[in-house]
């Protein structure tokens, strides 16, 4: 085994994130039938693929003659990797930016046994094939030269992880607004049902006693047969002119109600200043990305996105 200096091991690193944009960027994009510019940064490169490259290589490249430990120490290492990276980001940003929640025995959608199996299946594609013809590329770099492609590369690097990150965040922030929207929305709904059952209540405890009413005035109808018919005449005008009208002051209440959250939806989700171009960018960059707390807000927002793109 070569012992690798930290330039040559971020070099592999770069690649393999490049690589592991290629592979998600085309497979989605085949996927959503449009081009996806795939991944959590802008640039052409998936920290995760590089991360778990270089995890595997570490851990495989000891035993890269013997292909059963290969399968097994790289799947496990990179299953491990992809777990904790999913519920890190997950806890950050309250997304899981890839989910597996579709597929059986996945846990809490971050891994899955047909993504480990794969990830033991690219580990020994990488250790037998992939790595041989890069790592002759990368040795042959002279020291010089690997060391400030390294700094640079690190440099770019991080200043798009940093915008990236802060785009995230700002997707965060517009998910959470969307989120207190609709529950004062579902609120406002649950008051005024409240309100109109009891107020429907109110109206049918006042029918029923008109009969009763009525029974005890039939007993004298001879004497006032005139009055009688006025009065329930005039009960009888007045409960139809409240069951008329309340439900409809709900009624209008309601569309009120409805008509102003959408306002306000569509307010937020029209945004075109900075904080949310960046926002959505992410989310269009991430088109499978899912969330628990966010459920609902978060497949509005995609649904918007493939209106808008």
């Amino acid at each position: 085994m070569n012992v690798y200096t930290l330039s040559q091991w971020l070099l592999f690193f770069f690649l393999y994130s490049f690589f592991g944009w290629i592979w998600e960027s085309c497979y989605v994009s085949l996927r959503k039938h449009r081009w996806v510019n795939r991944g959590f940064m802008h640039g052409p490169m998936l920290p995760l693929y590089g991360s778990g490259a270089v995890s595997v290589l570490i851990i495989t490249l000891p035993v890269r003659d013997n292909l059963p430990l290969v399968f097994i120490m790289g799947m496990i290492g990179a299953t491990l990797l992809e777990f904790f990276t999913g519920m890190v980001m997950e806890s950050l940003f309250h997304v899981r930016y890839w989910d597996y929640s579709h597929l059986k025995f996945n846990v809490k959608g971050y891994i899955c046994p047909v993504a480990s199996l794969c990830w033991g299946v690219f580990s020994i594609m990488m250790v037998k094939v992939v790595h041989i013809p890069i790592e002759e590329v990368i040795l042959k770099i002279p020291m010089a030269i690997a060391d400030g492609l390294a700094f640079v590369l690190t440099v770019v690097a991080a200043v798009d992880f940093t915008q990236s990150f802060n785009e995230a965040m700002d997707m965060k922030k517009m998910l959470a607004q969307l989120d207190e929207t609709k529950v004062q929305i579902r609120k406002l709904q649950e008051r005024i049902r409240e309100a109109s059952e009891e107020m429907s209540e109110k109206l049918r405890t006042a029918a029923e006693g008109v009969p009763e009413k009525l029974r005890s005035a039939a007993a004298t109808a001879g004497e006032m047969p005139g009055r009688l018919r006025t009065a329930a005449g005039d009960r009888s005008e007045k409960l139809r002119t409240a069951a008329g009208d309340v439900p409809e002051k709900l009624r209008l209440e309601l569309a009120e109600l409805k008509e102003n959250a959408a306002k306000e939806l569509q307010k937020i989700l029209s945004r075109s200043d900075e904080t949310h171009a960046g926002a959505m960018k992410q989310l269009r960059r991430n088109p499978t990305a899912a969330s628990s707390r966010f459920k609902d807000v978060l497949e509005e927002l995609k649904k918007y996105t493939e209106k808008d793109k």
